[in-house]
Formats: structure tokens, sequence, C-alpha cells
């Protein structure tokens, strides 16, 4: 009895290792300087700063950079085999030969043969949509049944020039009209791995060019919501248009993606509160995706729309799982951001996904400086905070 509890003490206080580094056990930021003061010189009877401090905060910067659990979601996931595409490491076509003449024979098949009958059908699709919606818009009533059709069918045909293999689980909880549909975001073509299965109204900012001619045609057969850029940073505008969508129950539901950035599929980061603050049912959906035959994470900073398309396209193909979770509704006493946390917990779960604080918004900003001034706050407490408890109880 006493082997085992000495054990099982042992355990508690064993450092653990993440592959990189080796830490204690999670403890205060108070405790770590104690322990760090008092292995440096004889404790004070009163709190002060001590040069001792810095090497904690240089420290944590280190395991911050090493153990950097934010920016990797911003870059192509790693496999650990090799699938033939160029993404992969250079190095390992020339293992052999037979590995260099199967790899030279996957390229002749995905750009020879792959390829040009893609481009065909996403030629087709993109065409048949522009044209098809133009003319259901000058029906009376916009006809909104025929609309339907339209939209399902070239999505289907844009599916098609992917090669997407999907499938779809709990299609009783897809979502329904007069409620919102919010799911992970890795690419693009998300909307379309959605839209295949049922309509939706898309949500989103005007664009120029092939993406806004899209826009303006499919807007003329569906009520889909689209932001003029001086209108998006208007969140009362915003609100409104979308809670006044969700109250005609004749309306597709609104498909919106919170996290407001591509993150590379292995987490979900920080849902945006904006359409949870809306008074309607939450439908949640997770979506992932296999990088072994393509991956399907759309680097942004990396590459344009259309380079990124062409390399899906020239890829094996687009294999990926969508669950319809139990629609979700904000509870009593619950405030929009604790309601975002509980969807996006519910998607990241059933994903098999990274549940992550962070803002997707770090890809291109900086840290705000709300979480600098939180880790001061801390120190702060460490260097005065007892003085001031004591001098309040007196």
């Amino acid at each position: 009895m006493e082997m085992g509890a000495k054990e099982k003490n042992q355990q508690l206080h064993k450092p653990y290792s993440n592959g990189i580094i080796a830490k204690e056990s999670p403890s205060s930021l108070q405790q770590e300087l104690q322990e760090l003061r008092g292995s440096a010189s004889c404790p004070r009877s009163e709190p002060e700063f001590e040069m001792a401090d810095i090497f904690y905060f240089c420290r944590r910067g280190v395991e911050s950079i090493l153990d950097d659990e934010v920016t990797k979601r911003f870059s192509a996931q790693e496999l650990e085999s090799w699938n033939l595409l160029t993404r992969s490491n250079y190095n390992f076509r020339h293992i052999s030969l037979r590995l260099t003449v199967l790899w030279g024979l996957g390229v002749l098949i995905r750009y020879g043969i792959l390829l040009p009958l893609r481009v065909t059908l996403a030629i087709t699709g993109i065409s048949l949509l522009v044209v098809l919606t133009t003319l259901v818009g000058f029906l009376p009533n916009r006809e909104f049944y025929l609309s339907e059709k339209v939209h399902l069918m070239c999505f289907r045909i844009c599916v098609r020039a992917l090669t997407a293999i999907i499938t779809y689980h709990n299609r009783e909880n897809k979502p329904k009209n007069g409620g919102i549909c919010v799911s992970n975001h890795t690419t693009p073509i998300d909307v379309i791995i959605l839209a295949n299965d049922g309509c939706y109204s898309m949500v989103g900012q005007v664009h120029g060019g092939l993406m806004g001619m899209m826009q303006r045609a499919m807007v003329k057969s569906s009520p889909h919501i689209w932001f003029e850029r001086s209108e998006v940073k208007d969140r009362h505008l915003v609100a409104k248009r979308l809670s006044d969508h969700v109250a005609d129950k004749t309306k597709q539901p609104i498909l919106i993606f919170p996290e407001g950035t591509c993150i590379n599929n292995t987490s979900v980061m920080m849902f945006k509160k904006g359409s949870f603050e809306i008074a309607c049912t939450v439908y949640p959906v997770a979506i992932k995706y296999d990088p072994r035959f393509g991956d399907a994470f759309w680097n942004s900073s990396k590459f344009g729309l259309v380079n990124y398309l062409l390399r899906m396209m020239s890829s094996w193909a687009i294999v990926c799982s969508v669950w319809y979770l139990p629609p979700m509704n904000r509870e009593e006493g619950e405030d929009a951001m604790q309601f975002a946390n509980r969807v996006k917990a519910a998607i990241a779960a059933q994903g098999g996904l990274v549940d992550l604080i962070w803002d997707g918004g770090l890809k291109r900003a900086k840290v705000k400086d709300a979480f600098k001034e939180e880790q001061q706050k801390l120190y702060s407490k460490v260097l005065v905070g007892e003085q001031d408890e004591g001098e309040q109880n007196s």
C-alpha cells in the first residue's frame, strides 16, 4: 500500500513532455516565481522586483515559440507518409526509381487527364449558375423552388469538378428554414460541400471579378445577403439584416463560418459572437477533410484563389466527412460568447479537432494589447497584490 501511494505521488509530480520541451505540472505565475526566487536568493519579507524574474519570462517566451499552437494552424497539415503530390517533401520522390516512376505516372494522370476534365466541369457549373440564376431572377416571385433546383444542380457539377467524395452523417439534423447554420472553416469549397446537400442563403462581402459576377447573379434568384465593404464593420446593420432574414420562415437557413478565416482542419478557433446574438436556432455542422488525397486548406497568404482551385483540381480527390449536429439554442442566462463557445466545443468534439480559444484574426493581425495587459496585471499582483489586500483588510 505504501509503495503504491509513493508511486502515485511521484506520477503526480513527474514532469510531462509535449515532444519538444519537458514541463512540470502546470502551476500559477506566483508559484513559479517564488520557486525561481527561492533558488536564486534568500526569500524576502516584502514582495519586490528581482532580476531573477526576467528568466521566468524569457523561459515562457522560448516555450511559446517552440510549442506554438496558433500559427501552425495557418499552414498546411503535415502528412506521415507521402501521397505523391508535389506539396509534400520533394526528397521523398527520389527514394527509389520505382517511386519516381509512380510519381511521374501520377503527374501525367492528374495534369493530363483529370485536370482538363475538372476544369471543363468547373467552367460548365459556374456558367450554368450565372446564366440560369439570372434567368430565374426574371421570373415572377423569383420562383424559389426552381431557384433551389438550379443551385443544387450547379453546385453538384462543381463538386464533381473537384472529384469530391463526401460522406454526410445524421441528415435528420440538417438546417431548416429560419435558422443559422454554423461550421468550422477550412477552405472556400466548404460552401460547395454543404450546398451539395441542401440550399443555403450565403452571407459575405461584395467582391469584384468572377466572384462578384456570381454574387450578382445568385442574389437575383435567391435571398443571399451581401454587404458592401463599408457596411461590414457596422455590427448593428449586419445583425438587423440577419434577424430580418431568419424571421421569415420561408427563407433558406443562413450559412456562416464564425471563425472568419480558414484554419488547416486540425483545430477550431474562436467563433465571432455576432451570429450567436440573433434570437434563432443554430445548426452546428462539423467538416473534416482527409489530407491523404489532397490538402483542402487554403493558405490565402501564399496562394491566390485561382491558383488554389487549380491545385485542388490537380490533386487526387477531395475526401471529407460532414456531420449535422443536433440544433442548439441559447440557454437562459447564457451570453452570446458562452453560446458560441458551447457550439464550437460540440463541433470540435464531433470532428476530432482541437478546440482553441485563440482568435483566427491572429493569422494577419498582431496579438491584442489586452492579452499583454492581462499578463502584466498578473505580475503586478505578485509585486503589490499582497500589500494591497492587507491594506484593504485593515
